[in-house]
């Protein structure tokens, strides 16, 4: 029962602390659109997102109004684009990733991700062949993200797949590097990767889900923040309680905005993601919030320990608050979207090393981090095999971010732009990996997949 305390808090939380909804995402299977001929194809995938995400845009503005919630963004997700275009007979990609840019467009969304292909186990036709249209497609669209799944804890990780990646990040970020290589920013590259993610760039509907369901991401770190401002000197018990009783407020309101959302889409809800995902506008960091427990700067000694504890203690809050908790729940760090990660990284504090290590316990991985654009294709490449190995031996989601900025060196700045942010370019290491790169194959599942 809600009482006028929690109606305050939660206004409290709105006005003051940066709470909202992130966004509302509908997933739309695209499973029934497959044709031998492309165009065909393309002409179904612009009738069916249409169809069926017509009214998204408007019911989000709708629920935001009426319950004076801001929800920033409305997205959709579809299939995998490699399972829908393997059947037709092209090798071109390109005109699929436009007809799902035009459909967003139609629809006025934010974003439609989906242009993705998964490899954690070898290349289907398909697969090749999108994975190749990659950098035109992000370069010759404007809403359209991309993602490829290049392992997994019961597959092990597709070197093969890994160096193409590296390749085609490269590629994207020439052909978009009028814009600092923005084509990088809406393309991922993960281990284990999941099928209702919400976020942005790397959501697509699983083929395990339904033809269409709508799946909510919540993001308060500014709330967050402010809770544990009340607990100052505490010893962590009271830190992690703080911030579970945090995450439940939280996910309380996403669980009644996906509920209605739902409601009034006609479509099945999926799932409530819980993440603080920051934005650039101060207050609203979760760097800041690590920094709160007692850190100086975001990036020193003690810097995975808080973030274990505020991933870990966010699920459970979260997990209380819904029975539909999914997607990345948890704590996101990408670099250029947190003003207290900006801040920590142009001090030098915070570095790739430090980052791959807050991996391990945070919801995603190396995100949305600038480097030199002479950085190889290789080093990339061994990037993202560091951060693919990092999830497939603890069975969770990593994923890589990177933009390497053509033009630019370490300490120059991108301007990325609305909540993508900017970002200071962080140097990498310059001994080769080109060797380790070229050997191929695929490195092994580790011994924790064998649970049958």
């Amino acid at each position: 029962m809600l009482n006028l305390s929690n109606i305050m808090d939660t206004i409290q939380m709105i006005d003051k602390q940066h709470l909202d909804i992130r966004t509302i995402t509908m997933g739309i299977s695209l499973l029934d659109c497959v044709s031998e001929d492309p165009r065909r194809c393309c002409d179904k995938i612009y009738d069916k997102i249409c169809r069926r995400a017509a009214n998204l845009v408007r019911t989000g503005d709708n629920i935001a109004s009426e319950f004076g919630i801001p929800i920033v963004n409305k997205r959709i997700s579809v299939t995998p684009m490699a399972l829908v275009a393997g059947s037709c007979d092209t090798k071109n990609y390109v005109p699929f990733a436009m007809a799902m840019d035009r459909a967003a467009k139609e629809c006025g969304v934010n974003f439609i991700g989906g242009f993705s292909a998964l490899v954690q186990k070898g290349f289907a036709k398909g697969d090749e062949y999108l994975i190749e249209s990659i950098p035109e497609a992000l370069a010759f669209t404007d809403v359209v993200c991309s993602s490829v799944n290049v392992g997994s804890t019961r597959a092990g990780i597709n070197m093969d797949a890994v160096a193409r990646m590296g390749q085609i990040i490269k590629k994207t970020a020439y052909l978009t590097r009028e814009s600092d290589g923005l084509g990088c920013a809406k393309l991922v590259v993960f281990c284990n990767a999941v099928e209702d993610n919400p976020f942005m760039a790397g959501a697509f509907h699983g083929v395990g889900e339904a033809d269409s369901v709508i799946n909510v991401g919540v993001s308060g770190p500014g709330v967050v923040y402010h809770a544990l401002q009340k607990c100052k000197g505490q010893p962590f018990d009271v830190v992690a309680e703080t911030v579970k009783k945090t995450a439940f407020q939280i996910t309380r309101m996403g669980q009644m905005v996906a509920t209605e959302a739902s409601r009034r889409l006609d479509t099945p809800f999926g799932i409530v993601d819980l993440s603080l995902a920051p934005t650039p506008a101060v207050g609203d960091s979760v760097a800041r919030i690590l920094e709160e427990m007692g850190l100086a700067t975001c990036g020193t000694h003690g810097t995975t320990a808080a973030l274990a504890l505020l991933n870990d203690a966010v699920k459970k809050g979260g997990v209380m608050a819904s029975g539909h908790v999914g997607g990345l729940s948890g704590a996101f760090i990408p670099v250029s979207e947190d003003e207290g990660m900006i801040a920590a990284a142009l001090q030098g504090t915070l570095t790739i090393d430090k980052l791959e290590a807050m991996t391990c316990v945070c919801s995603v991985g190396l995100d949305m981090i600038a480097v030199p654009g002479d950085t190889t294709a290789e080093t990339i490449s061994a990037i993202i095999a560091d951060e693919a190995a990092i999830g497939m031996v603890n069975s969770k989601t990593t994923a890589v971010r990177i933009i390497p900025v053509e033009g630019k060196q370490v300490g120059d700045m991108i301007e990325m732009g609305g909540l993508l942010g900017s970002a200071p370019v962080m140097p990498v290491h310059s001994e080769s990996s080109a060797e380790f790169i070229a050997r191929g194959g695929r490195i092994p599942a580790p011994l924790q997949s064998l649970k049958n």
